[in-house]
């Protein structure tokens, strides 16, 4: 009989029916040994010492690089301590993250991807010392590459060079590719050059061919069986770690099942660029219960000694065996809702074999049944276990100190599966003084109430709230870059908006004047040239401002910013007033800083106005640019000022209007 070519599956499935797994694992152990027969594989990587951690690295954690536990912007510095503690107590802890930082702010400037980096608290060497604090925590540190930002500044010496300098500098253990399925040997070779033990982790599917040199891999959206199916790459090289991840799913229990199955790993991702959506509390301590497990018994996890869906003594209730050096470990899933009580599995045992649970570190629930021992417990519904049995010659002291500490951990699984909401509040300005007269240069805008359609190009980072499809249990990956419609009810008062943005002009007359300059002066007005704009610019929008300049110059000038619905109603009744004249030239059209900072705890965000002449070319992920109608609005994630000052980005002020006219 031929051998079943499973080369073409992702996630290779399972049969249903009992009477045909052990067909199924004579035929995933020909296929293995054939497929690395006929691709010459010898492990690769994988057999050097400075790849010996990747085994081990069970939870990745995409962590946004602004994210207000990763960030404090009072103090514009990272706070990994802070971040680290959370994830030990909420998931139990992380081996790994990658640092997100561009997408989907990549593209409102010129800057690029690395750019993106260089400009954070402390430039390179801020990013070092973040690198540095997450490796004295014991977590292995990913920097993103997006192969398709090919729209904005190029570097000098292309993309792959880029990369492995910053990697280097930065002291990086490994590269996410976004969106791709494997890099470049090229690639490969410069990441060698610049720091040895560089992994390499896809996004999407890594072919065969690339498992030696990518050490690493999602599990993105894999569709399983009910009997749990095997992990194409896993089970190909056992030492390759895959990390399964659904970002848009709030159930995450199967991702969970099948990495439990399969000696893989987890992708933790809440803040999914800026959209909310956390992990409730029985995903989290299931995560914590597994974990623990995981780290102890690695080196079974990445050994030869797998042998997937062995028999169990409850229905809906599979496992996978994990053999070697003595001992023989059981993982076992609850496919079912409800929870199992009794026998679990049937093993074959002397009298002298001790079994425990390693989920509580206590001895296994069961006893002997002639030559065999059956033991088991409690499964919570949608649950995983775990047990060991051993010869008591093998009970030596790390295996006990691991089952004291498993006995004072609190281990039980939660049940509780409701989504752990985040509200979005907008952030309140100070008070404003209030004018009774008209000022010079702005454009009076009558009170008015009624609806508002405002309009978004749909993207991951959501509206004025997260992003609609995070709403759904189980959502379909969503058509992305298509126009979405936000209505909200509008009650203004009267007002009144500046005809033109604050020009560079303007604003050096407020520096002077008030002496005004910023705590963190990270790319601030970093078009101008020994403090002062060039002539030819003076009359033309000031830019490379970030909120808080642009606020303190409207403070300054006994003004504030526009909302972003009074800048949409002014710009949508009175479109020619604020029509700009050209002055000593073509005057850039640039996005408006609007009053309008929110947050969810998490991310911070702004709402920009008006669209400017700058669009990044190339790629869809791209974030809005061109000409926009008033309706247009477009979410800018606020980060460090360097970041979120930019040469696309300016303002104009309104006051309002209390009895006048």
């Amino acid at each position: 009989m031929n051998t079943p070519d499973f080369s073409a599956e992702r996630l290779i499935p399972a049969p249903e029916d009992p009477a045909g797994w052990e067909a199924w694992r004579t035929a995933l152990a020909q296929w293995r040994n054939e497929t690395r027969q006929a691709l010459d594989y010898d492990g690769g990587t994988y057999q050097q010492a400075a790849f010996a951690w990747v085994p081990g690295c069970y939870v990745c954690c995409m962590v946004m690089l602004w994210d207000e536990l990763f960030y404090d912007r009072h103090s514009n510095r990272f706070t990994p301590e802070r971040f680290l503690e959370h994830g030990r107590r909420e998931f139990g802890g992380y081996d790994a993250v990658v640092l997100w930082h561009a997408y989907p702010n990549l593209g409102f400037d010129g800057r690029n991807q690395f750019d993106v980096y260089r400009d954070g608290p402390g430039g390179l060497q801020g990013l070092r010392e973040l690198v540095a604090a997450l490796h004295l925590g014991r977590v292995r540190v990913f920097l993103n590459y997006n192969p398709w930002d090919t729209g904005t500044r190029p570097e000098p010496g292309g993309h792959l060079a880029a990369l492995a300098e910053l990697v280097g500098e930065a002291d990086a253990d490994g590269v996410f590719l976004d969106t791709m399925r494997h890099g470049s040997s090229n690639l490969r070779t410069r990441l060698d050059e610049a720091r040895p033990g560089v992994a390499l982790e896809s996004e999407s599917t890594l072919p065969l061919e690339r498992v030696h040199d990518h050490q690493m891999s999602w599990a993105q959206w894999y569709p399983d069986t009910e009997a749990p199916g095997v992990l194409r790459n896993r089970w190909f090289e056992r030492r390759h770690m895959m990390h399964h991840t659904r970002r848009w799913d709030r159930d995450h229990s199967e991702e969970l099942h099948s990495a439990w199955m399969n000696g893989a790993g987890i992708l933790v991702w809440e803040n999914v660029f800026g959209s909310w959506n956390g992990w409730h509390a029985r995903d989290r301590s299931l995560l914590r219960a597994m974990i623990s497990v995981q780290r102890a018994f690695s080196h079974l996890f990445s050994g030869e000694g797998w042998v997937p869906l062995m028999p169990t003594l409850q229905p809906r209730v599979y496992a996978s065996l994990w053999q070697g050096d003595g001992l023989r470990l059981w993982t076992l899933v609850n496919r079912g809702e409800a929870d199992v009580s009794g026998p679990l599995l049937e093993v074959e045992a002397d009298e002298q074999t001790l079994c425990f649970d390693l989920i509580t570190g206590e001895l296994a629930e069961g006893g002997r049944r002639g030559e065999t021992w059956e033991f088991g417990g409690r499964l919570a519904g949608r649950g995983v276990a775990a047990f060991l049995a051993l010869e008591p010659e093998r009970l030596d002291g790390r295996l006990q100190g691991f089952l004291a500490q498993q006995r004072e951990r609190n281990t039980s699984i939660e049940p509780d599966t409701a989504f752990p909401e985040r509200q979005v509040r907008r952030i309140e300005p100070p008070p404003v003084h209030i004018c009774t007269y008209l000022p010079e240069g702005m454009i009076a805008v009558p009170a008015w109430s009624g609806e508002m359609r405002s309009v978004f190009r749909l993207r991951e980072c959501g509206t004025t709230v997260a992003a609609p499809f995070v709403n759904e249990w189980r959502p379909k990956f969503p058509r992305l870059h298509t126009p979405v419609e936000e209505v909200q009810m509008v009650n203004l008062v009267t007002y009144a908006l500046d005809q033109r943005e604050v020009t560079n002009g303007e604003f050096l007359e407020f520096l002077c004047s008030s002496g005004y300059r910023p705590s963190h002066t990270e790319r601030f007005l970093d078009h101008w040239h020994r403090g002062e704009p060039l002539s030819e610019e003076v009359n033309q929008p000031v830019t490379w401002v970030d909120l808080d300049d642009a606020q303190a110059y409207a403070l300054w000038a006994g003004k504030r910013l526009p909302t972003e619905t009074e800048w949409q109603h002014a710009f949508e009744t009175q479109p020619l007033a604020f029509t700009r004249p050209a002055v000593d030239g073509p005057v850039p059209r640039v996005w408006n800083w609007t009053e309008s900072e929110h947050t969810d705890g998490h991310t911070r965000f702004c709402l920009l106005k008006g669209g400017s002449d700058f669009a990044a070319q190339g790629s869809e992920w791209y974030a809005d640019g061109g000409p926009r109608p008033p309706a247009f609005t477009s979410k800018l994630l606020l980060g460090s000022p360097g970041i979120n000052r930019r040469a696309t980005v300016g303002f104009r002020c309104a006051v309002t209007l209390r009895e006048w006219g």
